[in-house]
């Protein structure tokens, strides 16, 4: 069943008007499905994906245990926990994550990030530092779940092999003042096959550019970022000279390039949803993890559409 995403906005703003009383987060980057969201069934058929022998059903691109692994040419084998994961309460990364750690907007990109700064994350999220704005979204409620049932070896294996691999560039920036109509399934956003469209305003529509390749957990499917007209450049000065004291320039800490620097993580070319929510996370003080201090007085007087113009210029960025 295909939901608008005008209507699931206003139940989702209803719901967080009440459980954040400073505030609200976007409901576009926190999307969440709606209560009667049902998944496709599956006919059994075999789903393929291009450039690629492989065949999964339906049914075992959605196995938790199981890491659909469409290419494996592109990365080295997969350890354990990152293609099967521990029954029964440890799922497998690379469902999630994809096989070489692309994600998608529901969650994290985790290719190329430094392996410090994963294990950190897993204890932060272990320890309640790190939460989400939106409790109720399941996406945050899985990681924090699984993060208390994995070991520290199962961890130190994951960002052993996630850290390595090379970010790939799997995302075109649109300035636009209108993007297409969109639905709620699984966590994020699709555009209604119709080719309709809808007033941007200020927000970031970020979509798979072939909805069934990204179903599949293709670790190659690519999204289109719909951001306002004139925010790219906005970010620019944003990130580089931190507009008068708004902000800090990024450069301070994730280079000059945006790419990283030891254990501080690139930032460039990554999801702009994802990057919307830490920002507004940081900000609300749901990211209160070991280095999060050091992000606090730069998100502390960002309006989102600030975080709107600082993710959508970082998204445009090379990997």
């Amino acid at each position: 069943m295909k939901i608008p995403l005008r209507i699931v906005a206003v139940v989702v703003l209803t719901w967080l008007s009440v459980a954040h009383g400073q505030g609200t987060p976007p409901p576009w980057a926190y999307m969440m499905n709606p209560p009667d969201f049902k998944p496709a069934p599956d006919d059994g058929s075999p789903r393929r994906v291009p450039d690629s022998e492989a065949a999964f059903t339906l049914t075992q691109v959605r196995d938790l245990f199981f890491a659909p692994d469409w290419h494996p040419a592109d990365h080295p084998p997969m350890p354990d926990i990152v293609a099967r994961g521990r029954e029964p309460d440890v799922f497998a990364c690379g469902v999630c994550h994809r096989a070489d750690g692309p994600g998608g907007p529901e969650n994290s990109s985790l290719a190329g990030l430094p392996k410090a700064y994963i294990v950190q994350q897993m204890r932060d999220f272990k320890s309640g530092a790190r939460t989400t704005s939106v409790p109720e979204r399941l996406p945050s409620k899985l990681m924090i779940a699984l993060a208390k049932g994995v070991t520290d070896a199962e961890v130190d294996a994951a960002a052993e092999y996630f850290a390595p691999l090379k970010q790939r560039a799997n995302i075109r920036v649109v300035e636009s003042d209108a993007a297409p109509k969109t639905y709620v399934t699984g966590w994020f956003l699709a555009a209604v096959t119709t080719g309709e469209k809808e007033p941007l305003g200020q927000r970031i529509i970020e979509v798979p550019e072939d909805l069934q390749h990204f179903v599949s957990r293709d670790s190659r499917a690519r999204f289109t970022a719909y951001v306002p007209l004139g925010s790219v450049k906005t970010g620019v000065a944003l990130a580089s000279t931190g507009a008068n004291g708004k902000t800090i320039p990024c450069a301070g800490c994730h280079g000059a390039d945006l790419k990283g620097v030891a254990a501080v993580p690139g930032i460039a070319g990554r999801s702009p949803s994802y990057m919307i929510r830490q920002l507004y996370d940081f900000k609300s003080g749901a990211r209160a993890g070991k280095d999060s201090a050091l992000m606090k007085p730069s998100v502390e007087k960002l309006t989102v559409e600030d975080m709107i113009a600082l993710a959508a210029y970082a998204a445009t960025l090379a990997p």
